[in-house]
């Protein structure tokens, strides 16, 4: 069955929760505190991939049908907290000395990329250097499969939306096509493009519009 397409955009903070109770520094490989315990894309793939790829629904609770249909089982309790600890110490492992940062708010991990280590400039097309980084994010999400996978773009301020929101879409899409062509299975990913409007730095800096220029990974566990 073919999937509808939706375009969205996405605002990170909403959808990581205003109550979270700690960060880890978006480019450091530490957490600062340990969550065990705690309970808590349609479209050709030479394209913008954009919204819920599922076979049932277009929506968030259509993704979940989808993966207890894929015979993917959701966490519940304590093993929300505990699950989402070892993926976290499995991606800290596997990116360290990468450039991509692995932060923490709540059970949410956040994969921050920054286009310098992924994208050349003002192109969408992955940069060849960083697919085995690739590989190792897409060789953790399959082996913790029991997660919900978001994959966002973002720009900086320069250049205005016309620009930059299907720049921020076709970067999001490459990295998304990426993963699924090795392996993570398309019922859990959704993918947008958010332009310029959730930065993390100053814009009217270079250092700050580098951090913004990213695409971010938001893993999530499935708890049905």
């Amino acid at each position: 069955m073919r999937a509808k397409l939706i375009v969205a955009s996405v605002s990170i903070a909403a959808m990581l929760g205003a109550g979270a109770c700690t960060t880890t520094d978006p480019y450091s490989s530490t957490p600062t505190r340990n969550n065990t315990g705690t309970g808590a894309i349609a479209g050709a793939l030479g394209g913008a991939l954009l919204g819920y790829l599922t076979n049932t629904s277009n929506g968030e609770q259509g993704r979940k049908n989808a993966l207890i249909g894929a015979g993917i089982g959701a966490l519940a309790g304590a093993g929300v907290g505990q699950y989402m600890d070892r993926q976290q110490r499995a991606l800290e492992a596997e990116l360290s000395g990468t450039g991509v940062g692995v932060a923490r708010q709540g059970d949410t991990l956040v994969l921050r990329m920054p286009s310098d280590v992924t994208f050349a400039t003002n192109q969408s097309s992955l940069d060849s250097r960083f697919l085995p980084v690739l590989d190792d994010v897409a060789r953790v999400l399959n082996e913790y499969d029991r997660s919900m996978v978001d994959v966002i773009g973002h720009t900086d301020a320069s250049g205005g939306d016309a620009i930059n929101q299907p720049l921020s879409e076709r970067r999001a899409s490459s990295v998304a096509s990426y993963l699924m062509d090795h392996g993570v299975i398309r019922e859990r990913l959704y993918v947008a493009g958010n332009s310029s409007r959730n930065p993390i730095a100053d814009n009217t800096t270079v250092d700050g519009k580098a951090k913004n220029r990213r695409v971010e990974i938001l893993i999530r566990p499935f708890t049905g």
